[in-house]
C-alpha cells in the first residue's frame, strides 16, 4: 500500500506520494485541488465505490440559503461571489475574468428570455 500525505506549501497544497523507495509529490493551487477531488469522487462513483458513512458529499445541485449574495474582487482583482448553499458553510466562489463573463453573459441570457421557453427548458 503506498502511503499518501497531504500538507499546505504557503497557499498551495502538496500532494506526496510514497511507495516502497519511490516517493512523488505535486504542488497544486486550490482551484486544481478542488478540481482534483471532483475528479476523484467521479471516478469512485463511475466504479460503484459510494461514500462512506459521515462523508459529506455535496449534493449535485443545492438552493442558495444566503440572506445576501455579496459580489466583489479579492486582492487579485479576481471576481469574488461570497454566499451559502444548503447545509454547506458559507463560501467564496472565485472566478476568472473569462469564467465571470461567461456566467454574466449566460444569466443575462436565461433572464431576457420569455419565463414560460425558461420553463420548457428545465426551468433555466
Amino acid at each position: 500500500m503506498a502511503g499518501i500525505s497531504v500538507t499546505l506549501e504557503g497557499d498551495n497544497i502538496q500532494l506526496a506520494f510514497q511507495k516502497g523507495e519511490q516517493s512523488t509529490a505535486v504542488v497544486m493551487d486550490p482551484h486544481a485541488a478542488r478540481s482534483l477531488v471532483r475528479a476523484v469522487s467521479q471516478l469512485l462513483t463511475a466504479i460503484g465505490e459510494s461514500a462512506e458513512e459521515g462523508d459529506d458529499m455535496p449534493e449535485e445541485m443545492v438552493d442558495v440559503t444566503s440572506q445576501t449574495i455579496d459580489i466583489g474582487m479579492d486582492e487579485h482583482g479576481m471576481a469574488v461571489v461570497a454566499l451559502q448553499a444548503g447545509m454547506m458553510p458559507p463560501f467564496l466562489l472565485r472566478l476568472k475574468d473569462d469564467e465571470a463573463r461567461h456566467i454574466a453573459q449566460s444569466l443575462l441570457e436565461i433572464l431576457n428570455s420569455p419565463r414560460d421557453v425558461r420553463v420548457s427548458h428545465g426551468d433555466h
